[in-house]
Parts: structure tokens; sequence; C-alpha cells
């Protein structure tokens, strides 16, 4: 016989953000699956939310390639053409770089400097723009928005907003009184459906500045916020991300409880929780669909520093 645990869906009461003199102050009031309501007020002051990130752009490749092709054109300027003759030629799916010359060596030394001019010129478009490398589990080379940058550098920011939710916990309470509250709060904020990680090219993806003030966010945004708040209450605690096919939900290494949903990933037992939302998966818990690809093996993680 097969049980199909029936989860509570989440309802936000409601939302206001406004403006004051020193920041944006947010409210919100909601109701968690204990059918129990809550409110909460915090402020992010300007000056932290002038050092994140409002958007994400979406990545174009022409618009990469267009990038390298002027980082090559400039080194292949500055390259003597007594030494060789360069062209760069810009196709179709890749950059065609032609070196002749009659001397082999230094043909072979151009040529090694102008992968290295590429390579770098890439690397800097990725970085400037918030993207990073990413292999799906079908094995596909993809792009995809840097999550465990944004993390990084949204804990700091964030950390009024954190500071809020373990002031609401009681102070006798442990660290699962405070994801509980969190989770519910998260779960809470109106969802807006992950297109595939790959093909979207991170447009679907919002920071986690811009979860607060959109009020909105997919499973891949919501993580993020979560992970950057937790990582603000629990500075060393390790934490990862779990990204599905189409989904992404959080492990934190806390002592596990019976019925706890766990993942080992390089010999440390990690909690599961899912900031997602609607649904109002407990700490500890995980959708039917998200055991299954555990279970499968169809999942990859990342490990949050």
């Amino acid at each position: 016989m097969v049980f199909h645990v029936q989860h509570a869906l989440s309802e936000q009461l409601e939302f206001k953000r406004k403006k004051t003199d020193t920041g944006i102050q947010f409210y919100y009031e909601w109701i968690d699956g204990a059918k129990q309501q809550h409110n909460l007020r915090f402020e992010i002051p300007f000056e932290s939310i002038e050092d994140l990130p409002l958007r994400q752009t979406n990545y174009k490749p022409k618009i990469a390639q267009r990038h390298v092709t002027v980082a090559l054109t400039k080194a292949a300027k500055a390259i003597d053409p007594k030494d060789a003759k360069v062209t760069i030629k810009p196709m179709r799916e890749a950059i065609n770089i032609k070196v002749s010359g009659t001397d082999e060596e230094k043909i072979e030394d151009v040529q090694a400097h102008l992968r290295d001019v590429q390579q770098n010129a890439y690397d800097s478009y990725l970085h400037e723009h918030y993207f990073t490398r990413f292999t799906t589990i079908f094995n596909q080379s993809a792009i995809k928005p840097d999550h465990l940058r944004y993390i990084s550098e949204s804990v700091k920011p964030l950390v009024s907003v954190s500071q809020a939710f373990y002031e609401k916990v009681a102070s006798e309470s442990d660290s699962r009184a405070y994801f509980s509250l969190i989770l519910s709060w998260l779960q809470s904020i109106p969802y807006d459906t992950l297109e595939d990680r790959v093909v979207s090219n991170g447009s679907g993806y919002a920071p986690p500045i811009s979860v607060l003030m959109q009020n909105l966010g997919d499973c891949d945004s919501k993580a993020v916020l979560a992970s950057s708040m937790v990582r603000a209450f629990l500075p060393t605690t390790k934490m990862i991300v779990l990204y599905l096919p189409n989904h992404a939900l959080l492990g934190i290494a806390l002592t596990p409880m019976a019925d706890d949903r766990t993942i080992e990933h390089d010999g440390d037992v990690y909690v599961l929780y899912d900031p997602t939302g609607p649904a109002l998966i407990p700490f500890g818990q995980v959708s039917e669909d998200t055991a299954r690809n555990i279970v499968t093996g169809r999942y990859q993680v990342e490990v949050v520093e």
C-alpha cells in the first residue's frame, strides 16, 4: 500500500514594502503549516542593497562571442607582423583564429597566447555577468547563473533579514525553530515556475534582493535567498545546494532526527529542506518527486562555502 503525503499550501496574507530614510522596509503576514499566523518586519539599508546585483541578465552566446572577439582582435593587433600574421573571424558557433608565418615556434607561441586570451576573455565575461559553467546530469555543457557567488555576496547584506527571523524565535529554541519559521515564510512568497535551467539561460532566475523586492521567486531563486540567510545564521555549518532536473533544494549538516530526509555527500550527512513552496514542506522533508529523483541519483550537488 502506498501512502501519499499531502502538504498544506502556503498562504501569504500581506506583503508591503516602503522606502524609509535609511533603507527599504519589508512587511509580511503569512500562515504556516500549523495554521499559525505570523508577521515580520525588517529593513535592508540602502548601502546593503547597493552592494547586491538587482537582476540576472540572460546568457546570449552571440554577445559573449562578441566580447571574446574584441579581446582577440586587440591581442592580434599587438602581435608583431614579422612574427606572425593573425586573422580573427567569428563563425556561427565559434571563433576562427588563423595564424601564419615562417617561424613554426613563433606561430605556436602566438597560438598559445591567443588561446589564453580567448579563455580569459570568456571567463571575464561570465564573471562580469554572474554566470558559471555547469554540466547537467545528462552531461550537457551549459551556462547558468553563479548561485554560489550570489550566496556568498548576499550573506552580509542580508544579515538584518536573518536577524529579524532569529529574534522572532524563542531564545530557548534550537535551530530547527529558526528553519521552520524561515521555511514557512519563503514557501509563502509567490512561486515563479523554473524554466529549464539550461534553456532559459538564467532568464527566470532572480537574485536574492530581487526576490524580496518583487515578492516572487522560482526554486533556484528561493534556494539562493535561503542559503544567504542561513549562512548568516550559521556561518560555519556545512551547506549544499541540490539540483534536480527542474528543481533545487538545500541541505545542511545538522544532526538528523529519526524521520528526516538526508543525503550523504563527501562523508557528511545533510538534512534536506525545500524553501520553494507553495507546498508547506517541513524542515527535513521533501516532496515525493524530489525523493524519487534523489533515490535514482538524478541530482547534482554544489557545496556552499
